[in-house]
């Protein structure tokens, strides 16, 4: 057989030293390669010659090329700045949003890598399973990544096939702030989260302790953490022995006819009949929007109304300042980047780790110092 036109199974037993020489022999017979082209004659993934045209590129040996790889030219400036020589290994890191909540979980991320002598790549992407399979995808295409960190969307059938995806990439990934289900577990993804259900519970006996036997919540369904969030407000309930049949449990994201001010009097005419007296409230936006709409009704707070918030990124700014509770964000990223350093360097005989973080309770002026029995009738006085 010609060493040309190797077989499959061939292709497969190369190793990656001999993989790259095959592609710098194809490149000066040719003066150019396809990715597609060289995988299927090699008989490997299309992934796996991407990152020997990463590794060569890095190199100066060839110039990467949209779909391939030509040899070097003096215009490409990309191999220089691909990748810096003093850094053991490239993360690739994908999370949702690089405004709320995620920039400090890549604070925590970046500080931990430099302690690893490893590179962060950070890319945005949205709150959406398909855009995060295209960043993820930009990754691995132009950067020679050795590992991913990402917090997917994973609801849904196309949440649901992007975990399948990334369990079965030939590098190793951590979730941040992300479960597998139990009905797809995704057996080689390890991930750090935190307990948004011990928040939540947390958050619930606080206001019990403050004298509240009515506590509702109000939470944004379109967040992937709002489901542990509510979850932990049950349990805590049931524990406390509140009826949660019954309680205001109101979702933020289904406003009517997207107006904010006629949802919160929703939510305040619910708590009036209900004898509610304090809500937990998913997001901090959230609860400080509701905090504002509160005191524009002549409501107290907390007097009339306790609330406590969760995310606490704006939680501080709103008056009165609500107590939050504060996921550990930069312990996320810290602890996702010690999660990777350790699997690349002990490798598949490392067993998965699956880490959970548990969140602190800021207390604040929102939801401390009322009287512990309120008076009845309260709301209705007020509206």
């Amino acid at each position: 057989m010609s060493p040309d036109q190797p077989s499959e199974n061939a292709g497969k037993s190369l190793f990656s030293l001999q993989r790259r020489e095959r592609l710098m022999e194809e490149l000066r017979a040719h003066g150019a390669i396809t990715v597609r082209g060289i995988a299927v004659k090699l008989g490997v993934s299309e992934l796996t010659i991407r990152r020997d045209v990463n590794l060569l590129a890095d190199e100066g040996l060839v110039s990467r090329v949209h779909g391939g790889a030509t040899l070097p030219s003096p215009l490409d400036r990309s191999a220089t700045a691909a990748r810096t020589p003093q850094h053991s290994y490239s993360i690739g890191m994908v999370v949702p949003s690089l405004d709320y909540y995620w920039p400090q979980v890549i604070s925590g991320a970046r500080a931990e890598a430099e302690v690893q002598n490893l590179r962060i790549l950070v890319r945005g992407s949205a709150y959406d399973a398909a855009d995060n399979r295209r960043q993820v995808q930009a990754l691995l295409d132009t950067q020679n990544i050795d590992g991913l960190i990402v917090a997917p969307d994973l609801t849904g059938e196309h949440g649901q096939e992007l975990l399948r995806w990334l369990n079965a990439l030939p590098i190793p990934v951590v979730l941040a702030e992300r479960r597998s289900p139990v009905e797809n577990p995704a057996h080689r993804l390890e991930w750090v989260a935190t307990d948004h259900a011990f928040g939540a519970g947390m958050a619930v006996r606080h206001l019990w302790q403050e004298g509240h036997r009515q506590i509702g919540c109000l939470a944004d369904s379109a967040s992937p953490t709002t489901p542990h969030v509510v979850r932990g407000w049950r349990q805590a309930l049931t524990a406390l022995k509140i009826p949660v049949e019954g309680s205001v449990h109101e979702d933020s994201a289904k406003l009517p006819n997207g107006d904010r001010a006629a949802h919160f009097d929703h939510v305040l005419e619910l708590c009036k009949k209900t004898g509610t007296t304090a809500l937990l409230v998913h997001s901090d936006t959230q609860a400080v929007a509701l905090v504002q709409h509160c005191v524009d009704k002549g409501l107290q707070v907390p007097g009339d109304m306790a609330i406590v918030g969760y995310d606490d990124e704006v939680a501080y700014l709103a008056e009165p300042a609500i107590s939050a509770v504060r996921p550990p964000k930069q312990y996320v990223g810290k602890v996702a980047v010690q999660l990777m350093a350790a699997r690349l360097a002990e490798g598949r005989l490392r067993p998965v780790h699956r880490i959970e973080l548990n969140p602190e309770l800021i207390l604040r002026e929102s939801s401390i110092g009322a009287p512990r029995v309120p008076a009845p009738g309260v709301l209705q006085e007020s509206l």
